[in-house]
């Protein structure tokens, strides 16, 4: 497969379909694993600290086809040219009884390559598109406060609920504030 940082790809070129959990199991070592390391390496604050290993982020997405066969996440990417990998993003249906309503929206991730095309627009809305065929009614997420995510997010009609201080790490270990978001479908 080619080096995710050998090309960019633009936006239009992309092609989004959901995946199964095999397919996230397949692609896990390679395409996945390069796609959380980008954003990791960029300063994304997606969970991890720098520097993240290829075998961990591997695993991480084991863990997440794990999770899909369960049925509580389903996961979308985006491929560019040549197949290569460019993006994704989740949702994972709230694990309570009395909210079956809600899911929360995770790890809309966008190769730093492929940025500034409108690609996480699209991934985010083939999310919520979904969530609507699903029957939700309520989507959440949370984001590092005063990332270019939170950009794409209001753009897109979401309304931010608060603003927690130093509630998770950048990957750099430094302590950052995150902002939830809601979006009524």
């Amino acid at each position: 497969m080619t080096d995710p940082a050998s090309t960019a790809v633009p936006a239009t070129t992309a092609r989004i379909r959901p995946l199964t959990a095999r397919l996230v199991r397949d692609q896990a070592g390679d395409g996945l694993a390069s796609l959380l390391l980008d954003a990791v390496a960029g300063g994304a604050s997606v969970g991890f600290l720098a520097p993240l290993s290829r075998a961990d982020a591997a695993g991480w997405w084991r863990g997440v086809a794990e999770r899909m066969e369960r049925g509580t996440r389903r996961v979308w990417a985006a491929y560019g040219a040549g197949g290569r990998l460019v993006g994704t993003v989740s949702l994972v249906r709230a694990p309570m009884p009395n909210q079956p309503h809600r899911g929360d929206l995770v790890k809309l991730l966008v190769h730093s390559e492929a940025r500034g095309r409108g690609l996480g627009a699209e991934l985010l809305a083939t999310a919520e598109a979904a969530a609507r065929l699903a029957g939700l009614t309520l989507l959440v997420l949370d984001t590092q406060t005063g990332g270019a995510a939170e950009r794409l997010y209001r753009r897109a009609g979401w309304t931010p609920a608060g603003t927690v201080p130093d509630y998770a790490l950048t990957p750099a270990g430094d302590p950052h504030p995150t902002t939830y978001y809601y979006k009524r479908l």
